[in-house]
């Protein structure tokens, strides 16, 4: 090259390729929709284990206690734990009455069917329950309780 020579223009730069713009758009698509998908299936998996761990606890005795947030106990046969609303069948609970001349008190089971209104069962809120406990089959409890079937 002399220096009379014209200067050279630099080259253009090439256009970018459509078709490698594309390509790189639909990687990119799909690895979000695939990390979106692993995402969705493991919180699946997650809620799906979490409750069935809850609804594993085994009521092993023919009666439960049930202690309600009011303070009331109920004894029965509790069915659908983990459930938003369980159901207590056979229910009883203690009464306790106090002799108005002697002032001692007595406590007495009643059974939950015999009142004016004969109920069969209790639908509970399970947010109200405060503690579950299994009753004994050997205990007083269970005993009054089948003493009250025969009757």
């Amino acid at each position: 090259m002399s220096p009379t020579d014209p200067p050279i223009a630099p080259l253009p730069e090439p256009a970018p390729n459509p078709y490698e713009t594309v390509h790189k758009d639909k990687s990119l698509l799909i690895t979000v929709l695939i990390a979106a998908l692993v995402a969705i299936v493991a919180s699946a998996v997650t809620v799906y284990f979490s409750q069935r761990a809850f609804n594993r606890v085994e009521l092993t005795t023919p009666y439960q206690a049930v202690l309600m947030t009011g303070g009331a106990a109920y004894f029965g046969k509790l069915e659908g734990l983990g459930t938003p609303y369980p159901v207590l069948k056979e229910v009883y609970y203690v009464q306790t009455r106090q002799n108005p001349e002697t002032k001692q008190t007595s406590n007495t089971l009643v059974q939950r069917s015999r009142e004016m209104h004969g109920p069969d069962r209790m639908i509970i809120n399970a947010n109200d329950i405060v503690f579950i406990e299994p009753v004994n089959p050997n205990s007083r409890l269970a005993q009054l309780i089948a003493e009250a079937k025969t009757k």
